[in-house]
């Protein structure tokens, strides 16, 4: 079993940046990759980023590129999103996502909003 805990979420304004924490626990040995997802209100939900967690491989959802930035401490355990240049469209419940093999665990969400 793997806890997560997701902070660092807030209200900011267009333009500025947050960075979110995910803290993992319990059987860290079983992920194999982080990601965050997000939901908006009335949206589905979606990916933002995700990240290996031996290799380090990167992705983004199309519509981060270039402003958020998905980081790992393996010492700490720990995963970080860097958001930088945020839209009020980035507004939504982030959430951190663990995998696993044939498996996922997910943290309770932390809410992000950018007025305008």
């Amino acid at each position: 079993q793997v806890q997560l805990v997701e902070s660092g979420g807030g209200f900011v304004q267009a333009g500025g940046s947050l960075r979110l924490s995910c803290a993992a626990s319990g059987s860290i040995s079983s992920i194999n990759a982080m990601r965050w997802y997000r939901q908006a209100p009335g949206k589905e939900r979606k990916l933002v980023a995700y990240i290996s967690t031996y290799e380090g491989t990167t992705k983004y959802g199309d519509s981060v590129k270039g402003r958020f930035t998905i980081s790992r401490d393996n010492a700490k355990n720990t995963v970080y999103l860097q958001m930088n240049s945020l839209k009020p469209d980035d507004t939504a419940v982030y959430y951190c996502n663990a995998l696993g093999f044939g498996v996922e665990w997910e943290g309770r969400g932390t809410q992000v909003t950018v007025s305008s």
